[in-house]
Order: C-alpha cells, then sequence, then structure tokens
C-alpha cells in the first residue's frame, strides 16, 4: 500500500502490474523462491487477479508487455544493486524503442541509497555518522490513489510447482506481514533486552517482508512508539540503509573485502578447508549453538540475528575459511536472503568490512550460547538429541565425556587454539 511507483502509475491511468521472473532467480534457494511465488500469488489476489506474470529477460518482456497495452509508461522501484541497476538501464533503453519511458519514483529504503553524504559530498564509511544524518532526512509515505487496474490482460503464465512442504516458511502476503507486527508489536519496548536472545520471539521477523517489498521501512518507522526499544529497532532499520549505501557506492564490495589490505589475511581453501566445510554447512559442527542456527535457516530459511552473528564468526575465526563461502550459503538458504545486508553483515563479523568487528573480537560460542539462551530454549527446539540436558550442560555437552549424548558429535576444533590461531593471522596484517 506504501508504493510510490504504483501510485505515480495509478495518477497516468490504467494499471497493468507486471512482474517478470528473471532466468536469474532460479539461483536463488528453494525458501526465497517459494517465499516468492507464494508472495506474488498474494497479490494477484490483492489486485483481484490482476497481475501479469512473464517469464524470460526483463529487457525483452517489459517492452514486449508496454507494446502490447500501448503503455507510454513503466513505473518501478529503483534497485541500487550493481546487476538491478544494470538491468534497468538496458529496460529503459528497450522502452525507447516503443515509445515508452521508465519512471523511477521509489526506493525499498527510507532514504535513496547515495544520498545520505558528507558536507564535502563524499560518502560515509561508518554507520553512526551515516545514521545521525539519515536522521535527519523527511521521508514521506506514498499519497494512496485509487487504482484502476487495466481488464482483458489475460497473459499470466501460471506459477511453478515449486514443492517447498519440507520447509516451515513465513506466511506471506501484506496482509500477513501486518498480522505479524501486530502479534509481535506489543514487545516492542523489550526489543533492545530481547533482540539478542533467540529462545524468545523478541525480533519483529519483518525481514523477509523488507526483502520482497511487501511492506515498506517507513511504514515500519511510522508504527514505532518512541521508546527505546522502539529507537533501537529504528537502528536496526539503518543499519539495512547503510549497507546499501555502501554497495551502491563501492559495488565491488558485493563479493571483495571493503578493507583492502585484510586481501592478504591467511585464509583456508584447501581440500581439507572444503572437507571443514561441508561439515559446517551440514551443521555438525559440534558446537550446539552453532548447529541450531544452521539447523533452523535450512528448516525455515530464517536465522536468529545473534546467532548470524555466532556462526559467521565459527566459519572465519575458528575455521578460517572465507567469508564469501559463508556467505554463498547463506544466500543460498535465507528467505531474507539480501544482498547488500547479507555480505557486508559477514564483513563486519570478518573484520573487513565497515565498521568492522575488532579483528581480536572472536566470538565463543560456548559463552554467547549460555549468555543469550540461558534456559537452552533455542537448542532444545533445534537439536532435540541434546533436550534432556540440563541448561548449563546442554551449550557444551562434550564436558560430559560417557555421559555426552551418542547422537551429537564431539567438537569438530578446539575453539581456544583456533582463537589463538586466528589473532595470529590478524595480527599478521594488522602487525599490532
Amino acid at each position: 500500500t506504501d508504493n510510490k511507483a504504483l501510485q505515480l502509475a495509478a495518477k497516468d491511468g490504467d494499471v497493468v502490474p507486471l512482474f517478470v521472473v528473471d532466468p536469474r532467480f532460479e539461483k536463488a534457494g528453494l525458501a526465497r523462491r517459494a517465499f516468492m511465488f507464494q508472495t506474488l500469488r498474494a497479490l494477484d489476489a490483492a489486485t483481484g487477479g490482476k497481475l501479469v506474470l512473464r517469464y524470460g529477460d526483463p529487457v525483452v518482456e517489459v517492452a514486449q508487455m508496454a507494446k502490447e497495452v500501448g503503455a507510454r509508461s513503466a513505473h518501478i522501484s529503483s534497485d541500487f544493486a550493481p546487476y538491478g541497476q544494470a538491468r534497468d538501464q538496458r529496460v529503459r533503453e528497450a522502452l525507447k524503442k516503443v515509445d515508452a519511458t521508465l519512471v523511477e519514483s521509489d526506493s525499498p529504503y527510507c532514504v535513496t541509497p547515495g544520498t545520505v553524504l558528507k558536507d564535502d559530498g563524499t560518502p560515509l564509511k561508518v554507520f553512526t555518522p551515516f545514521y545521525r544524518r539519515w536522521s535527519l532526512v523527511d521521508f514521506t509515505s506514498a499519497v494512496e490513489t485509487r487504482v484502476s487496474y487495466a481488464d482483458a490482460v489475460s497473459h499470466c503464465q501460471g506459477y511453478p510447482d515449486i514443492d517447498s512442504s519440507a520447509l516451515k516458511l513465513p506466511d506471506a502476503g501484506e496482509e500477513a506481514a501486518w498480522r505479524r507486527w501486530d502479534e509481535w508489536s506489543p514487545r516492542l519496548d523489550a526489543y533492545q533486552e530481547e533482540r539478542n536472545n533467540p529462545g524468545v520471539d523478541g525480533t519483529s521477523l519483518m525481514s523477509p517482508y523488507l526483502r520482497f517489498g511487501v511492506v515498506h521501512p517507513r511504514q515500519l518507522i511510522a508504527r514505532l512508539n518512541g521508546t527505546s526499544g522502539a529507537d533501537h529497532y529504528r537502528r536496526e532499520l539503518a543499519w539495512r540503509e547503510f549497507y546499501a549505501d555502501v554497495l551502491f557506492h563501492q559495488p565491488r564490495t558485493m563479493w571483495e573485502n571493503l578493507q583492502e589490505k585484510m586481501n592478504v589475511l591467511p585464509r583456508d581453501t584447501d581440500a581439507a578447508a572444503r572437507a571443514r566445510f561441508e561439515k559446517f554447512c551440514a551443521a555438525q559442527t559440534g558446537y550446539p549453538v552453532v548447529d541450531a542456527g544452521i539447523r533452523q535457516m535450512l528448516s525455515t530459511g530464517m536465522m536468529h540475528n545473534r546467532v548470524r552473528m555466532i556462526v559467521a564468526s565459527f566459519l572465519v575465526k575458528d575455521l578460517h575459511l572465507p567469508w564469501q563461502w559463508g556467505a554463498r550459503f547463506f544466500m543460498q538458504h535465507l528467505v531474507d536472503g539480501d544482498i547488500a545486508s547479507n555480505n557486508h553483515g559477514w564483513q563486519w563479523t570478518a573484520g573487513t568490512g565497515t565498521d568492522a568487528a575488532p579483528f581480536f573480537r572472536v566470538f565463543n560460542p560456548t559463552s554467547q550460547s549460555a549468555k543469550f539462551d540461558p534456559t537452552g530454549t533455542y537448542l532444545r527446539r533445534w537439536i532435540p538429541e541434546l533436550s534432556e540436558l540440563d541448561n548449563a550442560s546442554i551449550h557444551e555437552p562434550s564436558t560430559l565425556g560417557l555421559l555426552a549424548p551418542s547422537g551429537y558429535p564431539e567438537p569438530m576444533v578446539d575453539h581456544s587454539a583456533e582463537r589463538v590461531e586466528a589473532l595470529a593471522r590478524y595480527k599478521s596484517v594488522s602487525g599490532k
């Protein structure tokens, strides 16, 4: 409902809502593909069955549709990722050939990436000063206009038969998003305290809806209540905008280190490293909180944010693997996989990106688990073979010796030893 591109199009006349499924999206994992098509079904219902679905190159399909219906303009929200920007420029040129124009009149962000700058016009590289300036921008929601959908456009090419029955995905659609918000928002006051505890319902779970444009972050900010929890939630939304801004200014950082000095950091990539990575991806690390996070992601397409940081730290600082391996693994399975937030979040943990965690910050998965999941609620949910252990032993079952559950693996590495190794590698780069 808060969509300036749609509202502006509606002012020009009848609207044909078109979604083109780019062949590139086939590379996305099952969770993201299934959720997207479920979301499209919900959108089709919300438009009275008027959504037109096409499969193919957007450069071809958008221009072809404009020609078929005699449209003089195609309205979109701007894409700020490298591929999206290049694609939209090609669409713009293709539309010119059928006497139509591409109109970019909105953004998936409150503040358009690339517009929050220092006084000298250069980008901000650190989150806190970015947040201060971002907070000063007066962003407004779309003014609703009655939308009249064009009739007799019956070129919906159908939905694929995607079997996602093994996944427990979020409910799709705008109504489902707001049901979730209304269910969770009474806990907003406690967000700052509860957001790090994966065993409680402490986060809004709005990320899949933001990722697919089902809700706009403007709408979430408009619903914040001025408490300290709400203020912290606003900062978290701003992190999403900051990472989009960084990627816009430096598109190479999608898969390359933002801090180029970290390019010489020793990483393991040999056959033994690949074997360790396979064990990691199979949730067989022997560290319960790491395995629980991976199991959650493989089962639901989601992973709690605090757990994402613990899992990422384990991969780059206990296993000494490239952050890019973990980022690709996450993008393959996360339903809310957003290239800017995901990859720059990984870089934050790896110490190669913006506001990078100091190299000496190596998360101890056992103590992190005990601190943020003290009753073991999260671990019991995702690792039922440990469910009978007490609240202390469940975080480190290997200490039980012969009494440890036989169905759960021993730790694949010694965290204490790997922490020393990680610090040595980072010091070899930093010189400190």
